[in-house]
């Protein structure tokens, strides 16, 4: 329709279809394609010299001094210094240390390049120290961060739509390989984008050949290297037959209890994160405390490794599964509430990401249920990890793909009740959050 305060047409949107076949998204995908090769094995790095301090410090440390294993007292301290390294880190370097994992998972641009160290010593200091939090947000955020810059050094004049593809591309590349298939990580990043028709098609394209390549790059560097692709995959899944009656009716019931667990640990994260922010350095350190507590309690409460509190929970959810027969329902009670509490102080201090600690909260609930009668162990796995990611995450076809391509064939069986707990877990999570504006965050101090 005509501007008749002008008197010329009023421009429309771009058309799609129109710049996918300009010259210069040819010369886009080529640059993402040559990109994603860096951006790749950088993020291959970053995931190995994380597992390397896990080792370092959790294993190597108290062999060093003496100690026969580990003893399970030792993540207190651990987790302490980790809040002194976390800390400042969030508080004095350019960009607070990334995304604020209790604030979910969210698509907030790629990062400048003055912000990326702080980003990358928050998350080392984090991870690498057992802080309960997954890799894939600082993965994001480096990966379009280290794509940008890349760019910019070769085209200083590259347009900023420009950039937003290949920062949102270098993003792909970064988590291509991570959750068990680029397509994975595709999913997840177009839902925390939140882009939709045809547009998201523009954007997707040069995302996808980042990912591939991406793939391609852990892969070799894995086979390389001898250090794996540090990929989530599962390696026994128990058989699981066909849906019944009785397990649809339990898909209800741990929708609902997951978005009601969910929404616990959502909103004490978020009570919590405000306080923090007060005083950083501190405060960080007294919720690296808690978590080596909540390991402690766990440990000494079932006599099992306290090692399934700390981390992310991505490498302990294979074991979880396979070896569900040896956890009691006390035992599963006992970690999933020494998780939770490890989860929450985590997400309102240290930085990293929400997704493997949501994946193996549900998992272990879903084991849990699996004690009672008419639920398959791994159906009620499944079911779990779907129902509490989206309860945590709010991202629906995401949290089906989660729960149910870990799983190999047997995930084609247990879709239907993977996609009954999600719908019923997200609509419930929807109706009983507040909205932001409840969750306002108070002045941080110094």
């Amino acid at each position: 329709m005509p501007d008749k305060s002008s008197g010329a047409p009023a421009a429309g949107p771009p058309d799609p279809v129109a710049l996918i076949r300009t010259r210069g998204y040819t010369v886009l995908l080529v640059m993402v394609a040559i990109i994603g090769v860096p951006v790749s094995a950088a993020a291959f790095g970053f995931l190995a010299l994380v597992s390397e301090l896990q080792s370092l410090t959790y294993h190597d440390l108290p062999e060093a001094l003496g100690f026969d294993g580990t003893p399970s007292w030792w993540p207190v301290p651990l987790l302490a210094v980790a809040g002194l390294l976390t800390g400042p880190a969030v508080r004095f370097l350019p960009g607070t240390g990334g995304h604020k994992p209790a604030e979910g998972l969210v698509s907030t641009g790629a990062p400048t390049a003055a912000q990326l160290p702080g980003i990358a010593l928050a998350a080392l200091a984090s991870l690498g120290l057992g802080a309960v939090l997954g890799p894939e947000a600082p993965l994001i955020a480096l990966g379009g961060g280290l794509a940008v810059y890349a760019a910019r050094l070769v085209k200083p004049d590259l347009d900023p739509g420009a950039g937003a593809v290949v920062g949102a591309a270098g993003s792909f590349a970064a988590v291509s390989a991570l959750l068990g298939s680029p397509l994975l990580g595709a999913f997840l990043l177009m839902e925390a984008s939140g882009l939709a028709g045809m547009m998201l098609g523009v954007a997707l394209v040069p995302g996808l050949l980042a990912a591939g390549i991406g793939a391609l790059i852990f892969t070799g560097l894995g086979s390389w290297t001898g250090l794996g692709t540090y990929s989530l995959a599962l390696h026994e899944v128990p058989h699981a037959d066909g849906p019944t009656v009785a397990e649809f009716g339990w898909a209800v019931a741990l929708g609902l209890g997951a978005a009601l667990a969910g929404a616990a640990i959502h909103r004490l994260s978020l009570f919590l994160q405000p306080r923090v922010e007060r005083r950083t350095v501190v405060a960080t350190a007294v919720m690296g405390v808690v978590v080596g507590v909540a390991a402690l309690v766990y440990a000494e409460g079932t006599g099992k490794s306290g090692s399934e509190v700390l981390y992310s929970g991505e490498h302990a959810l294979g074991p979880l599964l396979s070896d569900s027969a040896q956890y009691s329902v006390g035992a599963l009670l006992v970690l999933i509430a020494c998780k939770s509490l490890a989860y929450c102080a985590s997400l309102s201090a240290f930085r990293g990401g929400p997704v493997f600690p949501a994946m193996f909260v549900g998992a272990a609930g879903g084991l849990a249920l699996a004690h009672l009668p008419g639920l398959n162990p791994t159906s009620g796995f499944a079911m779990g990890i779907g129902a509490m990611c989206v309860a945590m995450l709010k991202l629906p076809m995401t949290s089906v793909l989660l729960a149910t391509l870990l799983l190999g064939s047997e995930g084609l069986t247990v879709m239907p009740l993977v996609i009954v707990s999600v719908v019923v877990s997200y609509v419930v999570t929807l109706r009983i959050t507040p909205p932001p504006a409840a969750f306002a965050a108070e002045p941080a101090g110094r």
